[in-house]
Parts: structure tokens; C-alpha cells; sequence
């Protein structure tokens, strides 16, 4: 079973910090991107971890906000990933920081 999160970040640099975010993990990570999309893999054995599976961020650059798609192996793999999204954009983003993340469980 699958278990995912959505969320619509309000910033008028969403591409900007989706490139950033990418560049950022691919040094250890699965990712593709371009400046409007991009998607990053979370190994299920990640740093140490022993999730179910593997987990996956898809990314959309949007004018006014980044949209950011979490679909995880467990509601504790999902919570995790919403920390360590949610402190990278704060990093990248730290003139508008902190940003609101309204999170929508189960969000297609």
C-alpha cells in the first residue's frame, strides 16, 4: 500500500528552488528534472533506513507556488519526507522562510 502527501508551497520562485532541491539530492539520489517538473527517488535503504520500498518525490514549478507529491511505503516513511523536504526548501528558500506547507494526505 501506498501512502502519499501533496502540497502547494506559495512562492513566486518555484523553479528556482525545484532546481536547486534536484541538483542538491542527485548528488546521492535517483533525479530528473528541468526548471517546470522533476522527480527524486528515495531508496528504501536509504542512509541506514529499512523502509517497506522505495519512496518518490514529484516536483511541478508553478508561477506562484512549488507543488511537491510525496508517495512513501508507510505513514512513518511519509512523515520523514515531509521533514526533509520541508527543512531543504526552508534552506533554499531561507529569504522567505519559513514557508507554509499545508499538507493534503492522500492528495492525488
Amino acid at each position: 500500500m501506498r501512502h502519499a502527501s501533496s502540497v502547494r508551497v506559495a512562492t513566486p520562485n518555484g523553479s528556482r528552488y525545484l532546481q536547486q532541491l534536484c541538483k542538491h539530492w542527485a548528488h546521492n539520489l535517483t533525479v530528473e528534472y528541468t526548471p517546470e517538473a522533476g522527480s527524486v527517488v528515495f531508496p528504501h535503504n536509504a542512509r541506514g533506513a529499512d523502509w517497506p520500498g522505495d519512496a518518490t518525490l514529484t516536483l511541478q514549478a508553478r508561477p506562484d507556488a512549488l507543488e511537491c507529491r510525496l508517495d512513501a511505503s508507510s505513514d512513518e516513511h511519509l512523515t520523514a519526507l515531509k521533514g526533509a523536504l520541508e527543512r531543504h526548501l526552508d534552506r533554499f528558500a531561507f529569504r522567505e522562510a519559513p514557508l507554509a506547507y499545508p499538507w493534503q494526505d492522500g492528495a492525488a
